[in-house]
């Protein structure tokens, strides 16, 4: 049985977490733990086949499914983020999922604080973490040595009123001028991460690149497993999965989100599908038009995630088709 602090931190399937943080919640042990319990990462591109692949690991190593997914982590953001619905889960508990609300701009730190901690409360009960996601920053924050800067608001404000004032290309190219490895690994229209970067490099005096994980785990138990599937494939999943989303009633679900303030949120209106669907309620896109911008979107964002992981030599890769994805998989994390 979880203690009270982990409870809220982890948000589990069957419970809500409370709107403030107990006040016994301390995460400083988690990074060092060493229980002899692994700690498992299923990557790869979004379609790949990831969540069905974790979901045999938990089972095979006794293990609990930590969710590395930013969007998963908001309540009611359903159909659009693949979240797997309760009765799909095989009876293996979720952590992570449905915690904040959608006007919660979700952090990595912040993130990575609870995760950690949950991370810490399962191996010390013999229990794997198997984190699986499509954000591959959060997995990040979670395997590999990685300590935040500070912040400053007056500094953020300052540059979200630029961000207001000359939109997000202008303020790209800004970047790019002072950091061109972030700008060329932040998307142009991901506002929210181009401010994060320059206001780091302000406060820093250095590129925000610098601040990046460094590939080294933060505990040597720990081993990712990657989804390697080839780009046609990946593309045909990508376009049915969009499909099946619009047929199972995203845009009703948008239309609820923005009711409940989706819109007016800096973190959630900027999910892939989401913006594409607003842009179709305000009549700005055609229905035909949202889903293939969605589609185009998802692939553009499948391949980043895949060129992520390939540049990282520790990932131990199966083929999303072989029959003994799961026995090489599982072979791998025991020989630990």
């Amino acid at each position: 049985m979880f203690p009270p602090c982990a409870e809220w931190l982890s948000g589990g399937s069957s419970r809500r977490a409370p709107r403030d943080t107990p006040a016994d919640c301390h995460t400083s042990h988690v990074s060092e733990s060493r229980t002899g319990v692994p700690i498992v990462a299923v990557v790869g591109a979004t379609a790949a086949g990831k969540t069905s692949l974790s979901l045999d690991l938990a089972e095979g190593l006794g293990g609990e499914i930590v969710n590395t997914d930013a969007m998963q982590l908001y309540r009611g953001m359903n159909i659009g983020t693949a979240k797997l619905p309760v009765e799909e889960r095989r009876g293996i508990p979720h952590h992570l999922i449905d915690i904040l609300d959608l006007a919660h701009p979700a952090t990595v730190a912040d993130f990575q604080e609870r995760a950690r901690t949950v991370i810490g409360d399962l191996r010390a009960h013999g229990r794997t973490p198997v984190l699986v996601g499509g954000s591959a920053l959060y997995t990040r924050a979670l395997v590999d040595r990685f300590e935040f800067p500070g912040t400053d608001a007056a500094v953020r404000e300052r540059w979200e009123a630029e961000l207001e004032a000359v939109g997000t290309r202008a303020l790209h190219a800004r970047l790019a001028e002072l950091d061109p490895v972030s700008a060329e690994r932040i998307e142009q229209d991901n506002g929210r991460r181009i401010v994060r970067a320059l206001e780091v490099i302000e406060l820093t005096g250095e590129p925000f690149s610098a601040r990046l994980p460094v590939q080294e785990y933060a505990d040597p138990a720990t081993i990712q497993i990657g989804v390697d599937i080839d780009r046609e494939t990946l593309d045909e999943r990508i376009k049915l999965r969009v499909e099946e989303m619009f047929a199972a009633g995203f845009v009703l679900e948008v239309i609820r989100l923005i009711d409940e303030g989706l819109l007016e949120t800096k973190t959630a209106k900027t999910a892939i599908g989401y913006r594409e669907v607003a842009g179709f309620l305000a009549g700005a896109l055609t229905l035909p038009e949202a889903k293939l911008k969605t589609a185009i979107k998802t692939r553009q964002f499948a391949r980043r995630q895949d060129q992520w992981f390939r540049k990282d030599p520790r990932v131990v890769w199966v083929g999303y088709d072989d029959p003994e994805r799961v026995e090489k998989a599982l072979a791998a994390i025991r020989a630990l």
